[in-house]
C-alpha cells in the first residue's frame, strides 16, 4: 500500500518510544569499533517540519515531542531522555521545536567512518523526500525506491561484522504482521548475531499479539518486548500505545530501556504506563 504518509504522525508518542529506544541502541552498538552494516526498511521523509499541513492537520506531536520538549530543563541532562533531547535539539534551527528527525536521522548522524547505512523507502513521492534531505555522512547511505522486507533479505549477509535493522512498516495491511515475523525468521537464519528493532502498534483489533505468538512458537531467541501503553484500548478510536521488540539487544539494554520508559510513560500522558520483559530467551 502506497498510501500512508508519516507526516502525519511525526513526532507523535509511538515516535519518541522507538526513536528513544532506537538512539540508546546505537549507542549501545557503538562501543565497540567494528563495522555496523544498519537498515532501515520503512526510511519515510526522513526530517518532518512541524509547520508543515499534513503535520499539522492532526497534530499528534503536541502529544508526543512537544511534551518532553515543554519539560526538558527538568530532565535530568545525563538521562536517556536528557540525552535523546539534547541530540534533538542540535536539529532545530533556533531555540523553539520546529523538526522532528525520522529514523534516517536518528541513524544517519550517529555513523562512523567505517559504518554503512541503507534506507528503504518504496512510496515514490516519500522517497523523493528522502532523497532531497542531506546527511552529514552521505558518503555511507544508499537511499533505495524499494521494498524494504524483501530488499533486507536480499542483501543477506552483508560485508560488515555487524548488522542493525530497524523494522517499523504502517501496518495498514494486515498481511503487514505476518511479513514481519517471516523477515524476522529469515533474518535469524541468515546473520543470527543480527540485532533488530521491530516496532509495531497497539490497536484495539489486537493483531500484535498473532505477530508475538507466531515470533514465540518459531524458537527465536533473545527477542526483548517493551510496550508503552497511553491509554486504555476503546474499540474504533486508534493506537492507543506502541510496542517495540528488539532481537539480539546489547548486555544489560533492556534493563536500562526499561528505566528509560518507565520514567518516560508519565510525561506522556497521566495514567501512561510501560512494560517491558523478555518474550524468549535463549534457545526453547
Amino acid at each position: 500500500m502506497l498510501a500512508y504518509q508519516h507526516a502525519y504522525h511525526a513526532g507523535n508518542f509511538a515516535d519518541v518510544h522507538k526513536h528513544l529506544g532506537l538512539r540508546q541502541l546505537v549507542q549501545a552498538m557503538m562501543k565497540k569499533s567494528s563495522a555496523i552494516s544498519f537498515v532501515d526498511t520503512h526510511a519515510g521523509r526522513g526530517l518532518y517540519p512541524l509547520a508543515a499541513p499534513e503535520t499539522q492537520k492532526l497534530g499528534e506531536y503536541r502529544q508526543g515531542v512537544e511534551r518532553l520538549w515543554q519539560r526538558r530543563r527538568g530532565i535530568p541532562a545525563d538521562s536517556p531522555v536528557g540525552e535523546w533531547l539534547a541530540a534533538l535539539a542540535t536539529l532545530q534551527p533556533g531555540a523553539e521545536l520546529s523538526r522532528y528527525p525520522g529514523s534516517p536521522w536518528w541513524l544517519g548522524s550517529a555513523l562512523r567512518a567505517q559504518d554503512r547505512l541503507t534506507l528503504f523507502e518504496l512510496h515514490p513521492g516519500e522517497h523523493q523526500h528522502l532523497a532531497e534531505q542531506a546527511l552529514s555522512t552521505d558518503s555511507a547511505v544508499q537511499r533505495r525506491q524499494a521494498d524494504g522486507l524483501k530488499g533486507l533479505v536480499k542483501g543477506l549477509p552483508v560485508s560488515t561484522p555487524r548488522l542493525c535493522v530497524l523494522i517499523d512498516p504502517s501496518y495498514e495491511r494486515k498481511a503487514e504482521y505476518d511479513e514481519v515475523a517471516e523477515t524476522l525468521r529469515q533474518v535469524v537464519r541468515k546473520v543470527r548475531h543480527a540485532v533488530v528493532l521491530v516496532w509495531y502498534p497497539l490497536l484495539p483489533a489486537g493483531r500484535h499479539q498473532t505477530m508475538l505468538a507466531t515470533l514465540r512458537e518459531a524458537g527465536i531467541p533473545k527477542l526483548w518486548r517493551s510496550e508503552l501503553q497511553i491509554r486504555e484500548p476503546i474499540a474504533d478510536r486508534g493506537m492507543y500505545g506502541s510496542g517495540v521488540l528488539m532481537l539480539n539487544p546489547p548486555w544489560q539494554l533492556d534493563r536500562e530501556l526499561d528505566r528509560a520508559f518507565t520514567t518516560l510513560a508519565p510525561m506522556l500522558a497521566d495514567g501512561a504506563r510501560h512494560h517491558g520483559e523478555w518474550w524468549t530467551t535463549e534457545n526453547p
